[in-house]
């Protein structure tokens, strides 16, 4: 039988063929969703933080994010039965005109490591289809990402429009490489991350 310290130690290795076939066992054992979840959870957490430190890179936290995901992919059935669902949905895309998803894609990753539902709308996305998606999902925040400074405007529109909405309760991130802080004051965002493990703290922060 395998312990609950082997599938962090394949979460924080990106082995997935390991987790695949221990979280079957565990749930076949009884053991509580919450104790298998939590497992992954330390994993991600500590990803989180080497990526901040600089002492891992992108490609580690993608394999190491894909291996949560498996994870909790065989975990989902069991943890909606059991009452156990993510406590916030979060809708992420990449702003209209822009194509770029690879660190929004990280984003997502790492937000699901992180426990959210995540809602994700791809590329190119418009400022009325965030708001759309927002409130059929009830978000408690969006993040929103951009690669070229020709679509950082976008950014500024999807603030506009929620506003004007009056979902000022639903929380605005930003980030993406010419993305800066200064930019998101000036737009009126409540947030700006700088990278993939930094968003989750951030959302994390806007939410509590």
């Amino acid at each position: 039988m395998a312990e609950l310290t082997e599938l962090t130690e394949a979460v924080l290795s990106g082995k997935r063929k390991i987790v695949k076939d221990i979280v079957p066992e565990f749930i076949d054992t009884n053991v509580a969703p919450e104790k298998i979840l939590d497992a992954m959870l330390v994993a991600m957490n500590e990803i989180g933080a080497k990526f901040k430190k600089n002492e891992i890179f992108v490609p580690e936290v993608l394999i190491a994010a894909r291996a949560m995901n498996t994870g909790m992919e065989l975990l989902e059935p069991i943890l909606v039965s059991s009452g156990l669902k993510p406590e916030h949905k979060v809708v992420i895309g990449t702003v209209k005109g822009d194509l770029h998803d690879i660190g929004k894609n990280l984003v997502g990753m790492m937000l699901k490591g992180a426990n959210f539902e995540v809602v994700d709308l791809g590329s190119d996305v418009t400022p009325e289809a965030f708001l759309e998606k927002a409130k059929e999902v009830g978000a408690s925040a969006i993040a929103l990402s951009a690669l070229l400074t020709t679509t950082m405007p976008a950014m500024s529109e999807t603030v506009r429009v929620f506003k004007e909405a009056g979902l000022d309760n639903v929380k605005v991130m930003v980030g993406g490489a010419p993305v800066t802080q200064a930019f998101c004051d000036e737009i009126g965002a409540d947030g700006y991350a700088p990278d993939a493990a930094t968003a989750v703290d951030c959302i994390k922060e806007l939410i509590a």
